[in-house]
């Protein structure tokens, strides 16, 4: 394939080459057939003949955006032909995130763990667009305390319950000390004694909640137990230890974050796909290789979000330039269809792994295959975006499939998918 920087010297496209470039990718994404002139030509109103586009397509082809796969085929788009249609000449579009908004709202919030939920999302996400899509679980040290509780399990034994904003839970069991405040069992009937044990659980879980809710888990270990009822001054020790036991559990496994994925199946379906030894190296990964996933999902983003290493795959990839990219308002080319209009003339290619300029979510990126620092995700193109809870970066939602994606609907969906869950786990919506 030839080199890209040999032309154009500038880095721009005329009017006509976007036009064909533009009008090329979406033919091939349509048809995964070669596209040639005379095609081009039919379906698109030029205004000029089928040798002038087969001209413009041979100089494209010569700056390395189009290449044909074999002599006597039609041209097809290179990554940085997708580059440039990703970057400059995609129309965006909203069509596919209404039904998947609409089937979001099915999503038992309530009553599924969170892993539940976006288990069910992602295979909702994978359906609807057809490609393997893939969510981290919320990062936990960025969670705060929802809900605590101690629950009276059999006699003197209690269970504590502490669930997050991420909707993740951890319970532990033991035995309150000298229950009913000290006073003699004998005295009382079991009646009396239950009431008593189950009065001063409530006083002590309106304590915890009263105190810890919204707080960061690093925080459970500097809860002043002063304000605690005189009487009820015997249990602080015991419920500290617990207390901090559950944060260990839920810091620990915030170090392991993991990867919900839906849609393999779905894959195959794709023509680039058909033989199962093309995929077997990617199949591989996906099933063991969450580690090496995770940082390219969510690390080229955040940075040094989690002060480790996995917050870049490659030290060379440059983050996304956030402050540079215009509105989604600013205006889109437009594909020259029969009386349509001509698109702008300008484009430019950004650098590897880059979000298209024209989206307004600074968290959205696009890796185009030899992009993806993952040799078996070179045939590929990933299309993900961050989430959020309170403010604080939570996880990603991606969506992977051929380079050959329909681009337009990948990213609606994806920022739709973002979005709702960003939401969804806010304050507001979980309070």
């Amino acid at each position: 394939m030839p080199d890209i920087s040999s032309f154009p010297p500038s880095g721009l496209l005329t009017q006509r080459q976007a036009q064909v470039l533009q009008a090329t990718v979406r033919h091939y994404i349509s048809t995964a057939e070669p596209v040639g002139s005379k095609a081009l030509t039919q379906e698109y109103d030029f205004s000029v003949s089928s040798a002038t586009i087969r001209n413009t397509m041979g100089a494209l082809e010569k700056a390395g955006f189009l290449y044909q796969p074999h002599t006597s085929a039609g041209r097809i788009p290179s990554d940085s032909g997708y580059r440039i249609y990703v970057d400059q000449l995609l129309v965006p579009t909203w069509a596919g995130s209404t039904p998947l908004l609409q089937q979001f709202g099915g999503l038992d919030w309530d009553s599924w763990s969170l892993e539940a939920v976006l288990r069910r999302a992602a295979q909702i996400l994978s359906n609807l667009s057809g490609y393997i899509t893939l969510i981290t679980l919320p990062y936990t040290a960025t969670a705060r305390l929802r809900h605590l509780q101690l629950v009276p399990v059999d006699g003197d034994q209690v269970m504590l319950i502490v669930v997050t904003t991420a909707y993740e839970t951890r319970s532990t069991l033991f035995t309150l000390p000298e229950f009913g405040g000290g006073r003699s069992e004998e005295a009382r009937s079991e009646t009396e004694w239950v009431e008593e044990r189950d009065r001063e659980l409530q006083i002590l879980s309106n304590f915890l909640n009263s105190r810890l809710r919204g707080q960061l888990l690093q925080d459970i270990t500097r809860l002043d137990w002063q304000d605690l009822e005189q009487e009820l001054q015997g249990y602080a020790d015991v419920l500290q230890q617990r207390l901090g036991s559950v944060s260990q559990q839920l810091m620990h496994h915030s170090s392991t974050t993991q990867i919900v994925m839906s849609g393999i199946a779905e894959l195959l379906h794709q023509p680039e796909f058909t033989e199962l030894q093309q995929v077997q190296a990617l199949f591989q990964l996906l099933e063991e290789g969450q580690e090496q996933l995770w940082p390219i999902l969510v690390g080229p983003l955040v940075g040094d979000w989690q002060g480790d290493d996995r917050a870049s795959p490659e030290g060379d990839r440059t983050p996304i330039d956030r402050s540079s990219r215009p509105s989604r308002e600013a205006s889109a080319p437009s594909l020259p269809l029969q009386g349509g209009a001509l698109c702008p003339a300008a484009a430019h290619v950004s650098e590897p792994g880059a979000a298209a300029s024209r989206k307004t979510s600074p968290s959205l990126r696009v890796y185009i295959g030899a992009e993806n620092p993952l040799e078996p995700l070179r045939a590929c193109s990933l299309v993900s975006a961050l989430y959020y809870r309170d403010s604080h970066v939570a996880g990603s939602v991606g969506v992977l499939g051929p380079t050959r994606m329909a681009y337009e609907q990948a990213i609606a969906v994806v920022e739709a998918t973002a979005a709702y869950l960003s939401q969804a786990l806010s304050p507001d919506a979980t309070a």
